[in-house]
């Protein structure tokens, strides 16, 4: 029987063929077959077109998570520095050059201002990666335009601004998916579920090392180099001038530093924060909450910030063995865990299988699939907006403790600090008239 059928799908290929009178690009999903997911390839009809905002080093990476997928193309990007579009684009041709099963490149729009993105008829979903001050506006935005969500992390630069992203994807119905890729990562799945299940008893404490917060731009002025928008770049803020540590060369493949200062980011506290704060979350099932208050180092008995929940649970921000990781202390057993690493007291436990009837958290193993299948199903993806800006949240609370270098009380539930005018101040910021949202 699966002759019969090879050769009649062989039979009707050769008469199309015959039929047009020359050469013929056979679909990739009408031969059959399966991706490197083993999955069958995808019509194109079921193909979903990606819009990209930013272009710097992290969306590179998250145009080959995208692509390789192969159930997406990118119709449009945009960015305001040419010499990174010109290089995205070469970079894609890259991708579908060594994934030939991907099809075939097609010409990309390039636009400056994203704006002009949004109004695309032919984009499905943005990929937001920009710096961190851009987020909030650039999502609202596509929110209002129709378009479905993958934001870069830390989510939001502030709290009102991280609120307002939700609402407006609650009010579109919109499908968003913040990008803390660690949550579709098996050693953080495992640890959430050890903790949720009871396995080192009673959480103590938690200690999470991930880097110092922000200080203000203090960097001097530099030329602004042929090609970059600078006033795009800035988009909501106020001016401050150039220096290239905001916005490097192609001919430095790093991380940008503008996520050290105040004015666009908020330290490593939010950047790698995001990423390990959002798994403590995950494991103490916070994640549409968060800390009551917050105690500043006093240089006596409290060495470190420290964040503590309804609960009694304490989290400290601190040094400790392992760079960007977290240490869970509890009554019967501690883990820690890392990027691709984990490691428990006892010791077995690292590897122990989770019974089916015992808690199990959202299981990813693709983050970008994920975002996907979502979009598809029009449900919730396992890092919605909500989470997203939860965990962002804890990071920019944390940052204004380290900035008024007081101690703070924090009601999750109205997103306010008690009797604190001065630290419900910088819940928000002004934003620049053309660039404005509601917050």
């Amino acid at each position: 029987m699966k002759d019969n059928i090879t050769q009649n799908r062989r039979r009707f290929l050769t008469q199309v063929a015959a039929t047009i009178g020359g050469f013929m690009i056979v679909p990739r999903h009408v031969l059959g077959g399966k991706n490197a997911f083993g999955e069958l390839y995808r019509a194109p009809s079921d193909i979903i077109n990606l819009g990209f905002i930013g272009t710097g080093k992290q969306a590179k990476g998250l145009a080959n998570s995208f692509l390789t997928t192969g159930e997406v193309r990118i119709n449009a990007i945009s960015e305001v520095y040419k010499a990174k579009a010109d290089q995205m684009l070469e970079r894609i041709k890259g991708i579908y050059e060594k994934n030939t099963n991907l099809g075939q490149y097609a010409e990309i729009s390039v636009f400056p201002d994203y704006r002009e993105l949004l109004v695309r008829k032919d984009i499905d979903a943005v990929v937001i990666a920009t710096p961190d001050h851009q987020h909030a506006v650039m999502s609202v935005k596509a929110a209002a335009a129709g378009k479905d969500i993958y934001c870069e992390k830390p989510l939001a630069l502030t709290v009102k601004e991280g609120r307002a992203m939700v609402k407006a994807a609650r009010k579109h119905n919109r499908v968003f998916q913040t990008g803390s890729m660690q949550r579709s990562w098996p050693e953080f799945r495992q640890a959430a579920e050890l903790v949720r299940n009871g396995y080192l008893g009673e959480i103590k404490h938690i200690k999470v090392n991930v880097g110092k917060p922000p200080i203000k731009y203090n960097l001097a002025e530099e030329s602004i180099p042929e090609g970059l928008d600078w006033k795009l770049w800035l988009g909501p803020n106020a001016y401050v001038p150039f220096n290239s540590e905001l916005a490097p060369p192609i001919s430095k493949d790093v991380f940008p530093n503008w996520r050290l200062y105040r004015e666009f980011g908020g330290g490593m506290v939010t950047d790698w924060g995001a990423h390990m704060f959002d798994i403590v979350q995950w494991a103490l099932d916070m994640d549409a909450s968060g800390p009551v208050s917050l105690i500043t180092p006093d240089g006596k008995d409290v060495k470190f910030l420290t964040l503590k929940y309804a609960n009694g649970i304490t989290m400290s921000h601190e040094p400790w063995d392992w760079n960007n990781a977290i240490h869970f202390v509890g009554s019967e057993g501690e883990l820690k865990v890392a990027r691709k690493k984990i490691e428990t007291t006892p010791t077995e436990l690292a590897t122990k299988v989770i019974g089916e009837n015992e808690k199990h958290v959202y299981k990813s193993e693709n983050h970008y699939k994920d975002f996907l299948q979502a979009m598809r199903n029009r449900s919730k993806p396992i890092c919605d907006v909500e989470i997203g800006h939860r965990t962002s949240s804890l990071c920019n609370i944390a940052n204004i403790a380290y900035q008024l270098n007081r101690p703070l009380a924090w009601n999750p539930e109205k997103e306010t600090f008690l009797g604190d005018k001065e630290a419900n101040a910088l819940l928000g910021r002004k934003l620049n008239g053309e660039w404005a949202i509601k917050i």
